[in-house]
């Protein structure tokens, strides 16, 4: 196996560690590019290769988690004179990126959905030609925060906006150390300050709506059009739906994007941890009041509302704070419920 040749695709130390135990069994190692149905396109040191599960690892592997996500890195047996490999294990990801699936509620189950593996930095993405959701760009932050992985929020289309410094303060008061970058990928500027993020074969996700210029940017980024993308009426207005799968794209100059379709639910697989990250101008305030049950409603010496009227936090952030922190603590009840159940269907198991 040509290790050069895996650098190029994001191969570093922490891969190679792990890959010591198979390297002497005839293995070889390659990087999902894109996550099929039946099937996976990789990266190796050989090129693009076609690739499937082996009957070992389905056995092995029921959790919708444990299945190969793009961008991970997996262990492969080559088969002889074809561009097409068998899939025996998945590399422990050094970093990813997951939301709770958006189908899964009717039959009580709490599933994971890995959205991209291995991944440096989270590029979120919104335009400044339509509505701006400041309340999706705090999910998305808690989200990033959560998985440990470096956000970056991305302002696009300033070429259609009129106000664009003010929008950058509005987003500011919920990025806290955040950086916000404003770009026009149409008019080509603001690109140059992106690519720092690459350098060293680096990964970068790009997560946000349909229509905030998500292909655009990386044909830019790339030099060519690699996506498709809407016309440009629709760039002026809302866009349209261009991306219908996750997909690692290799840059001309050094490292790589993961392209992911525009979510409509982006909703919170865990999240305490980065909730609190992302709302610590909010959670410093919790406990202060002058009363322990405090409510933060009508109560007297209440740290939250005199913050509110300090100009602190508006009150819409409070109020999402409150529905993220809800809905994280209605997950942790689900995953309670599924363990417990599971539990009392192994001793069932051994009794019988």
């Amino acid at each position: 196996m040509n290790l050069t040749n895996l650098k190029q695709y994001g191969w570093d130390e922490f891969f190679e560690k792990q890959f010591e135990q198979f390297s002497k069994e005839g293995y070889t190692a390659g990087r999902v590019a894109i996550e099929n149905k039946s099937n996976y396109t990789l990266y190796t040191d050989s090129g693009e290769l076609t690739a499937e599960l082996s009957g070992k690892f389905h056995f092995k592997n029921e959790e919708t988690g444990s299945y190969p996500a793009v961008g991970d890195w997996v262990v492969i047996k080559k088969i002889p004179g074809e561009k097409k490999a068998i899939i025996e294990f998945v590399l422990v990801r050094k970093s990813k990126f997951s939301r709770k699936e958006a189908f899964n509620d009717e039959d009580g189950e709490t599933n994971e959905q890995i959205l991209a593996a291995n991944i440096d930095y989270i590029f979120i993405m919104s335009s400044l030609n339509m509505e701006m959701n400041i309340r999706r760009i705090e999910r998305y932050l808690t989200l990033a925060l959560e998985n440990k992985v470096t956000p970056v929020i991305i302002l696009t289309k300033t070429d259609l906006c009129e106000n664009v410094n003010e929008r950058i303060s509005e987003v500011k008061t919920i990025a806290l150390n955040t950086q916000i970058l404003a770009l026009s990928a149409i008019k080509k500027s603001g690109i140059e300050e992106l690519k720092k993020y690459f350098e060293g074969n680096k990964t970068v996700a790009f997560v946000g709506s349909s229509g905030v210029g998500k292909s655009t940017l990386i044909n830019c980024l790339c030099g060519e059009d690699v996506m498709d993308v809407s016309d440009i009426a629709q760039y002026k207005d809302r866009g349209r739906h261009t991306t219908s799968h996750r997909e690692l794209i290799m840059l001309p100059g050094g490292g790589s994007i993961i392209d992911t379709p525009g979510m409509r639910q982006v909703r919170l697989w865990e999240g305490s941890e980065g909730l609190s990250e992302t709302f610590q101008d909010i959670e410093k305030y919790i406990g202060m009041c002058k009363f322990t049950d405090c409510k933060h409603e009508t109560e007297p010496g209440c740290a939250i509302k005199k913050a509110i009227e300090d100009g602190e936090f508006d009150e819409e952030r409070y109020h999402n704070y409150l529905k993220l922190q809800r809905e994280i603590k209605h997950f942790e009840n689900r995953s309670n419920l599924k363990a417990q159940l599971a539990e009392k269907r192994k001793w069932k198991k051994k009794k019988k």
